[in-house]
């Protein structure tokens, strides 16, 4: 079964980038208070993509981010006769150092789709690195989840769709704790000193710790940020933090190395199936939600089948498909409909199919400028070198 090999891949290898990174400046409640986007995009771009023969398709997306099957009957429907799925995004900043050049001197990069998380959507609609959506060609996009439908950096979803969300919280054994684990100061009990881990992405640290000194990550300043990561270096000196890791966690976790940490609520889903002590809450002071997404670089050279296969993958009988095997949040309105006839416990997962009480306590990232960015950057090393 797919699902038991995402799962034996978890264990294994510690699902060396299912979602990757973290990120995400969703606007899950709706409001906007300004845009990301930087001189090289168009807030209200209109491009046209005229049809044209599927005779080629290269994607590139995370690993173990859709069942193969669904691939093999977009290429049979379409007859696509040069399909290229390639697994080769396993860390945000390691693929954009891998296409930078091509896009800065506007050359195309031998990708028509490329997934990336919002921060890093972000980036490189900033730079003007994108080819806008011709949502003619995708009318299923009118199967977008409401609460995705808003984003602080693509207004309108003119450059994005969303592959999948997700949700980061603390993942954690029942059995090892003792105790239901409701709030981020859990993290910071001495009970739990070296069985603690956080990401070493700087995004997640320091949203944790934004929510714990409540401050909403939506209107957080770069002051507010740096404040957290000085409070989790202070953390990590006096041995409460066991490590800071990326997907590796997960090995951990199950090992009985952590018993709690920051966690992606897809992986505590897969690891549920073989280590059901294990849970994964959203804190009741919020927890991150983000994207991973669909987007077509600027000289794409085929961005008409670009656009069709999003279409495809917006189809609610497709979207559930991938839902069923990724265990994540999905984008598509009609999936769950679809999963209550043929996987009623995935369809009543809240956490593949948040409710609206759960979506008001989740939070994006803070909307920092290129400057502050790498002033967090450079905090967060500091905290992970000592």
């Amino acid at each position: 079964m797919h699902d038991f090999d995402r799962r034996a891949f978890l264990r294994r290898a510690g699902a060396a980038g299912a979602v990757g990174g973290l990120s995400s400046l969703l606007a899950a409640c709706g409001e906007i208070k300004g845009t990301a986007i930087g001189q090289g995009a168009r807030a209200g771009a209109i491009t046209t993509h005229r049809k044209a023969a599927l005779d080629a398709l290269a994607i590139s997306n995370w690993p173990l981010y859709i069942d193969k099957k669904v691939n093999k009957e977009f290429v049979r429907k379409y007859h696509v006769k040069d399909f290229k799925y390639t697994e080769d995004i396993n860390d945000n900043d390691e693929f954009f150092g891998k296409v930078q050049a091509p896009l800065a001197q506007s050359r195309p990069i031998g990708r028509d789709i490329m997934v990336l998380t919002d921060w890093m959507a972000a980036r490189v609609l900033r730079l003007g690195y994108l080819e806008p959506l011709d949502k003619r060609n995708i009318p299923n996009a009118r199967n977008l989840q409401p609460a995705l439908q808003i984003t602080q950096w693509d207004p309108n979803r003119a450059y994005s769709l969303p592959w999948q969300s997700g949700m980061t919280g603390i993942g954690y054994s029942r059995k090892a704790t003792g105790r239901e684990i409701k709030s981020y100061d859990d993290l910071f009990d001495p009970k739990f000193k070296g069985r603690v881990s956080f990401f070493t992405d700087p995004r997640d640290a320091a949203n944790f710790m934004l929510l714990k000194d409540g401050i909403k990550p939506e209107t957080a300043t770069i002051d507010d940020v740096l404040k957290g990561i000085e409070e989790l270096d202070k953390a990590n000196r006096s041995g409460q933090i066991r490590r800071f890791t990326g997907n590796d966690y997960t090995t951990d976790l199950t090992k009985g190395n952590l018993w709690l940490c920051q966690a992606y609520s897809g992986d505590i889903i897969q690891l549920q199936a073989d280590n059901p002590d294990l849970d994964f809450v959203i804190p009741e002071e919020g927890a991150t939600l983000w994207s991973d997404n669909m987007l077509i670089p600027h000289k794409a050279a085929h961005p008409y089948a670009a656009e069709t296969y999003m279409n495809y993958v917006y189809d609610p009988e497709v979207a559930a498909k991938i839902a069923a095997y990724v265990n994540y949040v999905t984008p598509v309105v009609g999936a769950k409909d679809v999963l209550e006839k043929t996987a009623p416990k995935l369809a009543n997962n809240p956490l593949i199919f948040p409710d609206d009480e759960t979506l008001s306590r989740l939070h994006p990232f803070p909307v920092l400028t290129p400057t502050e960015e790498r002033k967090m950057n450079e905090a967060m090393q500091k905290v992970v070198g000592a």
